[in-house]
């Protein structure tokens, strides 16, 4: 059974920046799955947020966090990262790993994509 677990998560002031990071124990295939980084904001559906493809080649994000937060991915220590600069209060959140295997270099942006979920790690971000 694959495991995902979140940490980094915190209570920070506008403008600071935040590094979460998220092990997927699927040892033997890691390099092969694209990882994902969702969020659901107080009141608000899940939305996509970040996402990056087994070759590390392609990342996407959604256009609210373009040019403030990166993907990343190590695959010799089974983690994916997610840089967050320049945060806003808009951006608090509970932020959810996600990770799947994919025959294709292009990660998915659909939740239902995704067949490994962490339980979440709280950002909040005070103005």
């Amino acid at each position: 059974q694959v495991q995902v677990v979140e940490s980094g998560g915190g209570t920070v002031q506008a403008g600071d920046s935040l590094r979460l990071s998220c092990v997927v124990s699927a040892r033997a295939t890691f390099n092969q799955y694209s990882l994902a980084w969702f969020r659901q904001p107080p009141g608000k559906e899940r939305e996509f947020v970040a996402a990056i493809g087994r070759s590390s080649i392609v990342r996407v994000y959604a256009d609210s966090v373009k040019g403030r937060f990166t993907a990343s991915r190590d695959n010799s220590k089974l983690t994916v990262y997610l840089q967050m600069n320049s945060l806003e209060p808009e951006d608090t959140a509970v932020y959810y790993c996600a990770g799947t295997y994919s025959r294709t270099t292009s990660p998915p942006k659909v939740a239902g994509d995704y067949t490994y979920w962490g339980q979440g790690t709280q950002v909040t971000v005070s103005s």
